[in-house]
């Protein structure tokens, strides 16, 4: 399957907050006092969480950040597949179809 084609969807363990300026993703199953559980979003990665839902995949949301940001198709798609990986490995978001 072509990485493109990958539908991921968000653990339902981890909470999306904005505060201030910042966005960051808190897994709700440490400890608040855990610092090293927070990861802090740019604006850029905090609407590619906002674009996974278990539906769309990696190339609709390629497709909706070309239209709403100015970056070329190359540095978002592999700044997309560092987000993804990185997500997916602190299990953050679970690989679906």
């Amino acid at each position: 399957m072509n990485s493109l084609d990958k539908i991921y969807s968000k653990n339902p363990n981890i909470v999306f907050r904005k505060i201030a300026n910042e966005c960051i993703l808190v897994p709700i199953r440490h400890k608040v006092s855990d610092l090293d559980s927070i990861y802090a979003l740019n604006e850029v990665s905090a609407r590619i969480w906002e674009l996974i839902d278990g539906k769309r995949s990696v190339q609709e949301i390629k497709q909706i950040m070309l239209n709403e940001f100015e970056v070329s198709n190359q540095d978002l798609g592999s700044d997309l597949e560092g987000l993804l990986g990185n997500l997916v490995e602190l299990g953050f978001i679970i690989p679906g179809s």
